[in-house]
């Protein structure tokens, strides 16, 4: 029986997984063997039944032919456990890989490609395996030692290779012949390393028809130097004024380290071992192109090769063929057989962008509405250049901020960014750097700050910091490693466990991502930042009752501030936004907001309650900071963020209904919107919205998977009552930052109820609002603060109030806004009437309030139901706008006869035919 060939399979130089095969040297044509060591991998120690997902390469086309689909176990083959080592598996590919992959023999196949995961797909070898197969006829590989194998000086070692067919073998190392064997299939040689450096192995073989040979490196290890660091550097790449590029990783307690890349074929080299100073390792390189992008990782003691932690840019084996074409074009190809896992690359002429705006002012963060945006499900194409192309509607919306979603590199290629990876890398799968450069500056122009996420708390295992000390073994960090905790902080709880857990009491944790937070602002001119999971900035560990963290904890404030003083530092005269995802106890929450950093406020299950029309739960005073007893208006609330289920989906699925009203209704939900957004955005502070929330967006957040990709639903903005809801809260929105009455700190709240009212004092005007989010006409009582004259914002008219307490008869979902001075279309002019004098009635002044409409028209106006259900009432022509000779049409939905009179004047409906009713007044 011929001896297996073991193929080594590194995650960046740290080894994860065996395959091997019989025949050592397999074929296309013949029955393959291939044997699976879970040790060290996900699947180790896993006793349930394990599958491949598996295909073929033909040519260079990689994944052809794939059987079944993840997750089949009907169709997708089944691995045979060895009975005596629960960790070794067998797949048989017989009786050749044409047949076993229904593949024509006319195609040429390359390799057997391969996953092995867990039966429930939950589990699975990483990276995806590549098994070569060979042409018939004479073919070499070299059984010992691997390719880039290390040793040091003066081991000896057995040096031995396998043929596929009998021929004439021969040894050679540096080119020196060591050992011949004549018509066989194997040839040894023992041999010592007398020198240091590398090493060339090569083996040939002939036939009396053919001759082959083959080629690895090995390396005998050199000493490191130790040498000063070069004046002014920075940890990772540090481009230099004559063109050279000088290179530094923080490695403590590592040994030695190399430079490996396109310069030197990626193969270890003295030339390119870097100097040790202290815990610092460097290098400077010259005579390079600087044109050229290069690509490159750090050897690590010999075992480990990653890329460099403060990458700019890495190349993915795995995921960068999955970048939407036109997103990205032009990228460097990854270095297929010469590196594993991911590759830094650099270049010294690099386009620089032009920016348009360099002195962006930011707006008030009192006035912040934020728009927290998700790229891959805002724009078609994933991309910032189509995002770009939304930045007019955005601001006509009137947000002034913009929250994306983390951008930095994550793992794999579709994703909410919440796996991080590397945290100076602009994930590829959204554009270029120039491209995100251009859509802030295009933000900027619009006076639109831009925010990104962080996500400091974890990150997954293509982290470099992670990978040059972790345990394989056990799947953790090592204990000396200097970024992250061995042990998971919540050791009680697994949903607040994502990856691997950093050292927040570790200084170089804390200059890490300080770094991290100074180049976003410095390259990007990143306006602020929204920290995600803040919870978990410090080491304590919580257990029990406090799984979720949310008890005081002293040495996460310290942090958390720590990293808030570095943000601002950065930029005191316009201080950048610090906002953090905290939802831990008050006491801890109250410190933080009174130091000036800004809080998210989850209010979206009391606001959906209000909405469905539910009563429990349904208090909303938790959005106003002061029922908080904070001394500033810090929380950012919000109804909707990426994390909760969309309130329309929920109005839709379980709203409340009776035989007169139902918001199961897609119009009547969204006219409940409506009404939410008038008791969010008028009360005082900071607010954010979630993507497509102000067009109704009633997508299940489970779509496809909690963060799975979601359709992108630019079609709603055909649909007049969506837009109807989008022209409402603008208006709101604009009213918010345009009338210092909207952030006073003189409010009232009565808003525990479904009946609810806000009462607003400021020495510009004070202002009522009230509504009825019952689902039957109610009646509300609200106390004005003083007498005469008050104008309702969204009918157009104007109330003598006499006694401060009213009492109003509200419809369901009917809303009002008084205010004690005339408040003008903030969007243009007065309200209702043809503000920018161009002849037409804009939508956003058209029939803002319309409570009984069961649709509204394109021109924003509503459309009635007669109580007898059985006609429809269209307000049209100039009426619903608040001017003279406007009409009333009336269309009978079957024959009926009808009488009815309007302003005293009696009308017939007979017989289905119209009736119009002309030159009536406003009103």
């Amino acid at each position: 029986m011929k001896k297996l060939l073991l193929i080594l399979l590194f995650i960046s130089g740290q080894l994860v997984a065996q395959i091997s095969t019989n025949p050592t040297l397999p074929t296309a044509t013949s029955e393959v063997t291939i044997t699976f060591d879970a040790t060290g991998t996900e699947l180790e120690g896993y006793t349930g039944d394990v599958f491949a997902h598996t295909g073929v390469t033909i040519d260079t086309d990689k994944w052809q032919n794939v059987i079944g689909t993840w997750g089949d176990n009907a169709t997708q083959p089944q691995l045979t456990r060895d009975n005596s080592n629960p960790n070794l598996y067998t797949l048989v590919i017989t009786p050749d890989a044409f047949t076993y992959y229904s593949v024509p023999t006319s195609e040429n196949i390359t390799e057997i490609d391969l996953v092995v995961r867990s039966a429930d797909g939950s589990q699975q070898s990483r990276p995806d395996y590549f098994i070569t197969l060979y042409e018939e006829g004479l073919n070499l590989t070299f059984t010992n030692p691997n390719n880039n194998s290390v040793f040091n000086l003066n081991d000896n070692i057995t040096i031995s290779a396998e043929a596929s067919i009998n021929a004439d073998l021969e040894l050679f190392v540096n080119n020196v012949s060591q050992q011949t064997a004549t018509n066989t299939t194997t040839v040894s040689s023992s041999y010592t390393f007398t020198s240091t450096g590398p090493h060339t192995l090569k083996a040939t073989g002939a036939t009396a028809t053919e001759s082959k040979e083959t080629e690895i490196s090995v390396y005998v290890k050199t000493p490191t130097q130790t040498q000063t660091l070069p004046v002014g550097v920075k940890n990772g790449i540090n481009y230099n004024p004559d063109n050279s590029v000088t290179f530094v990783l923080l490695a403590p307690e590592k040994s030695d380290v190399f430079l490996v890349g396109d310069f030197n074929n990626w193969e270890l080299n003295e030339n390119y071992q870097l100097f040790k100073d202290g815990e610092y390792f460097w290098i400077t390189l010259s005579g390079l192109d600087s044109n050229t992008e290069y690509a490159f990782q750090y050897a690590i003691d010999y075992s480990i090769r990653v890329a460099d932690p403060y990458s700019e840019k890495i190349l993915d084996p795995w995921t960068d063929q999955y970048i939407k074409p036109g997103n990205y074009p032009n990228l460097k190809a990854y270095p297929e057989g010469k590196a594993t896992g991911y590759v830094s690359t650099f270049k010294i002429n690099q386009e620089e962008y032009t920016w348009n705006i360099n002195d962006f002012s930011k707006p008030n963060p009192e006035n912040l509405v934020i728009y927290e945006l998700l790229i891959r499900d805002f724009t078609e194409s994933d991309s910032y250049t189509e995002a770009i192309t939304k930045l007019d509607y955005l601001k006509d919306l009137g947000i002034n901020a913009i929250h994306v979603m983390p951008v930095n590199e994550f793992e794999g290629a579709d994703s909410w960014g919440y796996n991080p990876a590397l945290y100076m890398a602009l994930d590829k799968a959204y554009g270029t750097k120039n491209d995100f450069k251009k859509f802030v500056d295009a933000c900027h122009e619009r006076g639109i700050a831009v925010l990104t996420d962080v996500v400091f708390n974890h990150s997954f295992s293509q982290s470099p910091l992670l990978q040059m000390y972790f345990d394989s073994a056990n799947n953790k960090p090592t204990a000396n490693n200097p970024w992250y905790n061995e042990q998971h902080n919540f050791v009680d709880n697994t949903s607040a466990q994502w990856g691997y857990d950093f050292n927040h009491e570790s200084p170089y944790t804390e200059t890490f991502f300080k770094d991290v937070l100074s180049y976003w602002m410095n390259e990007y001119k990143i306006d602020g930042f929204r920290f995600d999971f803040t919870k978990g900035f410090s080491n304590t560990i919580y257990t029990g009752s406090n799984n979720w963290g949310s008890a005081y904890d002293a040495q996460r404030i310290e942090n958390l501030k720590n990293f808030a003083d570095h943000v601002w530092n950065n930029n005191p005269t316009n201080k950048p936004y610090v906002i953090f995802e905290h939802l831990a106890e008050n006491s801890e929450e109250t410190e933080l907001a009174n130091y000036g950093i800004m809080l998210w406020g989850n209010m979206n299950y009391s606001y959906n309650q209000n909405t469905m029309g539910y009563s429990s739960g349904a208090d909303i005073s938790g959005i106003s900071y002061k029922n908080r007893n904070w001394n500033a208006p810090n929380l950012v609330g919000y109804m909707e963020s990426h994390d909760e289920e969309r309130l329309m989906y929920r109005n839709l699925q379980n709203g409340r209904s009776n035989e007169n009203y139902n918001i199961k209704d897609l119009n009547t939900a969204l006219k409940r919107q409506e009404l939410a957004g008038l008791f969010f955005y008028t009360i005082p502070g900071p607010k954010l919205l979630w993507q497509f929330g102000e067009i109704g967006y009633e997508i299940d957040i489970n779509l496809n998977g909690r963060t799975g990709r979601k359709p992108v639903p630019w079609d709603y903005l055909n649909n007049p009552n969506r837009m109807h809801l989008y022209n409402t809260w603008a208006t709101l929105m604009a009213f918010k930052q345009q009338q210092p009455v909207f952030n006073t700190s003189d409010f009232t709240l009565n808003v525990s109820g479904l009946l609810k009212t806000v009462v607003l004092r400021d020495a510009s005007m004070d202002v009522v609002v009230l509504g009825n989010f019952e689902i039957e006409n109610k009646e509300i009582t609200v106390t004005f603060t003083k007498t005469g004259t008050w104008y309702e914002y969204f009918a157009g008219e104007q109330k003598d109030i006499s006694n401060v307490s009213q009492t109003f008869t509200l419809k369901p979902g009917e809303y009002r806004l008084y205010s004690s001075v005339k408040l003008l279309d903030p969007r243009g002019g007065t309200v209702n009437d043809d503000s920018d004098n161009d002849g037409v009635n804009d939508v956003d002044d058209l029939c803002p309030n319309t409570m009984e409409g069961l649709a509204v028209t394109e021109t924003g106006c509503p459309i009635f139901s007669l109580p007898a259900n059985n006609f429809n009432i269209e307000a049209v022509g100039e009426t619903c706008v608040g001017k003279d000779n406007g009409q009333i049409i009336i269309s009978a939905q079957e024959n009926y006869n009808y009488a009815t009179t309007i302003n005293g004047t009696a009308y017939n409906f007979t017989n289905s035919s119209n009736l119009v009713v002309e030159n009536l007044a406003p009103g």
